[in-house]
């Protein structure tokens, strides 16, 4: 009985449920080029986003779902996009920025080394870079707006 209790404890602490500065970050967020929606939650400490939207969500040549086809990694290629979590890691600085995650693009398969800046509470810069943050690439994301719940 003490093992299910020290056990239930362990997972409580776990699982945060008090909501903290970085919690402006969740939300559903469109990119730039307006192809996807991706749903940003935190999990624990950290925050994560999944595509939950695509504007062609299938693939044109095949009329199935979209699949990551451009993964370097063979086994991950007919893994569907949507809900694909492609923003992963991001722990809330001090400084009012997300750092520590990663972006991967599913366009050219690749993943990069991100820091996500909140510009005002409904723009986000994502940027995006290999190695040093100043070479990198900066996209503007916009918040959506949910329905009310009636």
């Amino acid at each position: 009985m003490a093992f299910v209790a020290m056990a239930f404890g362990m997972l409580s602490f776990t699982m945060p449920t008090q909501e903290t500065a970085g919690d402006e970050l969740i939300g559903i967020w469109e990119p730039s080029n307006g192809r996807a929606r991706v749903k940003i939650d935190r999990i624990g400490n950290k925050y994560y986003g999944r595509i939950v939207w695509l504007i062609e969500p299938n693939d044109p040549e095949t009329g199935e779902p979209k699949t990551d086809k451009n993964n370097p990694d063979p086994e991950l290629q007919n893994v569907p996009l949507k809900g694909y979590r492609m923003l992963k890691d991001f722990v809330y600085q001090e400084d009012g920025t997300w750092a520590e995650g990663t972006i991967y693009d599913p366009l050219n398969g690749s993943t990069y080394s991100c820091v996500i800046t909140m510009t005002d509470k409904n723009t986000l810069d994502i940027r995006g870079y290999i190695g040093v943050q100043a070479l990198g690439r900066t996209d503007v994301w916009k918040r959506l707006a949910m329905p009310k719940r009636k």
